[in-house]
């Protein structure tokens, strides 16, 4: 049997468009891989290199008709640079103390999720999550998932929850305190999983998908260098010429 036979039976559909959670007035459709069951890790990243990306066990990539504008993204993590923000950010956290933890549920990290919805992405939809809406988005996987937890004088400041690929991490969610106003948890959580990759000795960090014109996905550009992956190639993406309308 040849090593690629799992993957051989994946297929693929197209779901019924949906209004686009990025940009206002857009039209969206998803390609969707399924089984579910047979994605394991070894599938699941030849997805991703594909452009695909994971919510709980539904793995998928956008499909608009008429529209371009996500572009799965990631870190090169031997040529990964630092600006002067970032080095601040790094300073300013690095005293947190981050350890694994089980992949099941918590009652702290399910109120700091609420929190960080509520006062980040109010209205979203995400915000109004219950307890078994967020196990299925963060908690349910058949890939290799592992949960992190940062800590500041014992404090729980931020989780990030993370795929192990063949190639590289994979950035599921970051959610972090919202409360801390001149904290920037967000960017430290990238620049933690960079240089996990480079502990693991793996070459890229995947970032999911970056837009430009959304708020929410832009900031993603500001990790350099970054690749993405355009007409079925990853390429050097430089955000003031890659738009994809």
């Amino acid at each position: 049997m040849k090593p690629d036979y799992p993957y051989a039976l994946i297929q693929f559909y197209a779901t019924a468009p949906y209004a686009c959670s990025y940009l206002s007035g857009r039209i969206a459709r998803s390609q969707v891989a399924t089984p579910g069951h047979l994605i394991d890790t070894q599938i699941y990243s030849e997805l991703v290199r594909n452009g695909f990306r994971r919510s709980g066990i539904f793995t998928y990539r956008p499909q608009c008709d008429h529209c371009r504008a996500c572009v799965p993204v990631r870190v090169p993590v031997a040529l990964a640079r630092t600006d002067r923000s970032q080095r601040r950010a790094l300073k300013q956290h690095m005293h947190m103390e981050a350890t694994e933890h089980p992949l099941q549920f918590s009652e702290e990290h399910f109120a700091l999720y609420q929190r960080y919805q509520s006062a980040r992405h109010a209205g979203g939809g995400m915000d109004l999550d219950n307890r078994e809406q967020y196990t299925n988005f963060l908690l349910q996987t058949h890939v290799d998932t592992h949960l992190m937890e940062f800590r500041e004088d014992g404090i729980l400041r931020m989780v990030c929850v993370i795929d192990r690929l063949s190639d590289g991490l994979s950035s599921v969610y970051t959610y972090f305190d919202p409360d801390q106003a001149r904290a920037s948890y967000g960017t430290y959580g990238v620049l933690w999983q960079i240089e996990a990759c480079r502990r693991l000795g793996l070459p890229y960090l995947y970032l999911g998908y970056w837009i430009r014109d959304s708020d929410k996905m832009a900031y993603k550009s500001r990790f350099q260098p970054v690749e993405g992956r355009i007409d079925g190639q990853w390429q050097r993406l430089d955000p003031a010429i890659h738009h994809q309308a």
